[in-house]
């Protein structure tokens, strides 16, 4: 089958999806690959968001074409440097309905370079800012457990609200929020978290 086709049928996965040149390594030469992506582009299949980025258009009957969120385009470029990342304090609180203020940079942790991406399409400005990468989702080597996705979520929101601004019943809402599994995994997170947000991480997951 060819590299073209093969990536077009990719990106019917039906799921927002922002995608680079590199996720498509497995199919064909980069060569064969910029080549497939640049008569996408020209067919209309696919959009280009930024240099490298690309989207496949999702039409709304109201709004008209969506623009992707800046969680998928974080992580398209995440995966572009080889880094991890994880939301921000002010993007994980607004994602887990702890905040509904919408911070004003997009910041997320990662431990690569800080960068910062200013995109027109959409217009937004997305930080990658430096973090100890102990503080993120990915198992250490050596032996060294390192938080889950989850878990780096949720103290990363924490963080955000601060020390004297959590209560139980501010997390209340957020018991039904995670899947069992999810909650195993904030549960087994508790001890890498800082001491004073544990008592409020054994609030969500009393239940379990």
């Amino acid at each position: 089958m060819r590299t073209r086709k093969r990536i077009e049928q990719r990106t019917r996965s039906g799921r927002e999806w922002v995608f680079t040149p590199f996720d498509f390594l497995d199919l064909g030469t980069p060569y064969a690959v910029g080549m497939a992506l640049t008569r996408l582009l020209r067919e209309g299949t696919i959009r280009r968001i930024a240099r490298g980025l690309y989207d496949r258009p999702r039409p709304h009957r109201i709004l008209g074409t969506l623009h992707p969120s800046a969680d998928a385009i974080a992580n398209a470029l995440a995966r572009k440097l080889g880094t991890t990342i994880q939301p921000g304090p002010a993007v994980a609180a607004n994602q887990l309905g702890l905040s509904e203020q919408v911070p004003a940079r997009i910041t997320y942790e990662t431990d690569g370079a800080s960068r910062t991406f200013r995109l027109t399409h959409p217009p937004i400005v997305i930080n990658f800012k430096h973090r100890s990468p102990r503080r993120l989702p990915r198992v250490g080597t050596g032996g060294h457990r390192k938080l889950s996705e989850t878990g780096a979520l949720v103290t990363a929101a924490l963080r955000s609200l601060g020390k004297d601004h959590v209560s139980a019943a501010r997390l209340v809402p957020l018991q039904a929020a995670f899947s069992a599994r999810q909650r195993s995994a904030i549960k087994r997170d508790i001890p890498l978290a800082p001491a004073w947000m544990r008592p409020h991480l054994m609030t969500l997951v009393s239940d379990s």
